[in-house]
């Protein structure tokens, strides 16, 4: 927190539920009015990674690890040009930040991103609630012209929010026409381990075009491609096969993104147009938009999984890996087709958390190997994707 707002009064700001349940705290970050579905991250750390990620455009998201802002902020552990939640709630905001990489505490961040935050307010109970009852829309009210609103507009105001089920979030965060990726990973920092993936791979820059598909893509997942070789091209969400094909990729990758799978137009039928053309590979909304594409159904979860430590059984090998997820949807095994199958599983609630067609180059999975905040156990996804491409030449 800057010295500024250390000694400054602090701001009155309340977060409102649609069950009615109003929590009174500090406002932080900008002096403004958000509304959005209420979430929970159970991460320790990478709170700028998740405040910057595209995903949880349409969120209001809740730290649960009691102190949060410690280390600051800086200019290369982003995930897209700018913060993307609608607001940000934690128990404590550090009054003190420090680390040497650190250009800008937290508060200050947010605030010149426009987005509110509200601290001392019970997380813990925040988070059981959601847990138990399921996600709820909220109105998070720091501006100074909500303090002439009652707790009850307030809660009125969170109901009249759109619900997250039927909202095609993708085409508000995607690009607006193709480019090229040129970034890197900066100075080695947020590179993983490889466990020795690259190294086998004999990686050389360029080797292949991947065409990513941008339904708010993480620049961590960028940086990931060209670590295993990739020269990408990105494309908007809205981008049709016939369109793709055109940059004649050896691959086409399908991002991570915001919103409810089936609300966005047109991925499906992309999806068809290119399965069988060319290899595929999809993380998260792209793995949930693979599913629609193969002929599934997508449905919501109840409060859904974001954090660094999520269990998943690679099923072909039995090996468990801690992962990195966020999803409020998941893939619904029992419409998928004979011709595709489930090739990772959740083991806290046994979602799927990974496709793979039997005959096709073509497989998803629902968590997030880039990690970015969280583990390394996945990255060999990457390398996977890059063997299918070069398998393909033949």
């Amino acid at each position: 927190m800057s010295d500024a707002v250390k000694n400054a009064q602090p701001r009155p700001g309340r977060l409102a539920l649609e069950d009615g349940t109003v929590y009174h705290g500090h406002a932080f970050g900008a002096a403004v009015d958000h509304g959005g579905e209420v979430v929970f991250n159970t991460s320790m750390m990478g709170y700028q990674e998740i405040v910057t990620d595209p995903s949880y455009c349409g969120q209001i998201v809740t730290m649960t690890y009691p102190l949060i802002g410690n280390y600051g902020t800086n200019r290369e552990d982003v995930e897209s040009a700018r913060p993307q939640v609608e607001g940000f709630l934690v128990r404590e905001l550090s009054a003190l930040h420090s680390n040497y990489r650190s250009h800008e505490d937290l508060n200050s961040y947010l605030e010149k991103a426009g987005v509110p935050g509200l601290e001392e307010i019970d997380t813990r109970a925040l988070t059981r609630k959601l847990r138990v009852g399921g996600v709820l829309n909220g109105w998070l009210a720091c501006s100074e012209a909500s303090h002439r609103l009652s707790d009850a507009d307030l809660v009125d105001r969170a109901r009249a929010h759109p619900r997250m089920e039927g909202l095609d979030l993708a085409s508000k965060v995607t690009c607006s026409k193709a480019y090229e990726w040129h970034g890197g990973f900066v100075d080695g920092f947020g590179r993983p381990e490889t466990h020795g993936a690259k190294k086998s791979l004999d990686v050389r820059k360029n080797e292949f075009r991947v065409v990513a598909v941008d339904f708010g893509i993480k620049q961590n997942i960028l940086r990931c491609l060209q670590e295993v070789g990739a020269e990408v091209v990105v494309v908007p969400s809205t981008t049709t096969a016939e369109s793709i094909l055109k940059w004649n990729p050896e691959g086409v990758f399908l991002s991570n993104g915001p919103g409810d799978p089936a609300a966005v137009k047109g991925a499906p039928e992309m999806v068809r147009g290119l399965l069988g053309n060319v290899p595929l590979f999809g993380i998260c909304l792209g793995h949930q938009l693979m599913g629609l594409g193969l002929g599934a159904k997508t449905y919501k979860l109840k409060f859904g999984h974001r954090g660094a430590n999520h269990p998943v059984l690679d099923q072909a090998t039995n090996k468990v890996e801690i992962t990195s997820q966020n999803h409020g949807f998941a893939v619904d095994p029992k419409t998928l087709p004979a011709d595709v199958e489930t090739s990772h599983m959740n083991l806290n609630d046994q979602t799927v958390e990974g496709l793979r067609h039997k005959s096709l180059p073509a497989f998803s999975v629902q968590y997030h190997p880039e990690a970015s905040p969280g583990p390394h156990d996945s990255f060999y996804l990457f390398a996977r994707f890059r063997n299918l491409i070069l398998e393909s030449r033949k």
